[in-house]
């Protein structure tokens, strides 16, 4: 359940790229959904929220308060709500139902997280090259490098970026190629740790 709630909640960081639904007829359930997030959100103290992580946590807590009409909606929508693809679309859905009821709560809490905030200063830059290993699955991909010294170090793959159509399907043709990896360094809340941690997203990647 919470590799379902973390993307519904990234897919929400997409949203900047969405303009308009055109003609979707939406459930009882999923009315349902959207109300009772507004009126969660609408009540979160906004003045304490200043950068992505805090916006990501406030906008979990709200929906974890509501998992169980998120399966319902599943059930709705007739999707696997283990199916992240599914899921995704329904996280956005959702998002667009809230920005479409003119819920203002989340239209702060949704501009925090898609990185309007001038003044966060929460995500670092920088690059890693090294030999590809593998890519492991622990809810969400990680690519696996070694460095000169045979040291392992993991990024994680939450969004697409350039080069990622090449890793969609086989990757065996690319193990032990020397690639260099962008990424951004990024502060997210986990639910299920109850804790902030640090992770490093990639934002690109290049065979050298």
């Amino acid at each position: 359940m919470k590799k379902i709630l973390l993307t519904t909640v990234i897919s929400i960081l997409v949203i900047q790229h969405t303009f308009s639904q055109t003609g979707r007829v939406k459930g009882p359930v999923e009315l349902k959904m959207t109300d009772s997030l507004c009126s969660c959100v609408e009540k979160i103290d906004l003045s304490k929220i200043s950068n992505k992580a805090d916006a990501m946590a406030a906008y979990v807590a709200c929906v974890e308060k509501h998992m169980d009409i998120l399966k319902d909606l599943a059930a709705e929508r007739k999707v696997d709500i283990s199916n992240k693809d599914s899921m995704e679309k329904v996280g956005i859905d959702l998002a667009m139902n809230l920005l479409n009821k003119n819920c203002s709560g989340f239209k702060q809490l949704a501009l925090t997280m898609a990185g309007n905030n001038k003044n966060s200063d929460e995500e670092i830059s920088g690059t890693a090259t090294g030999i590809f290993k593998r890519i492991e699955n622990k809810g969400f991909n990680y690519f696996v490098i070694a460095d000169g010294n045979n040291k392992e170090k993991s990024f994680i793959w939450l969004r697409q970026f350039t080069g990622s159509e090449s890793f969609m399907n086989s990757i065996v043709t690319y193990a032990g190629k020397k690639i260099m990896i962008k990424y951004q360094e990024i502060e997210v809340y986990l639910p299920a740790a109850k804790g902030y941690y640090k992770i490093k997203e990639i934002t690109s990647v290049e065979f050298l």
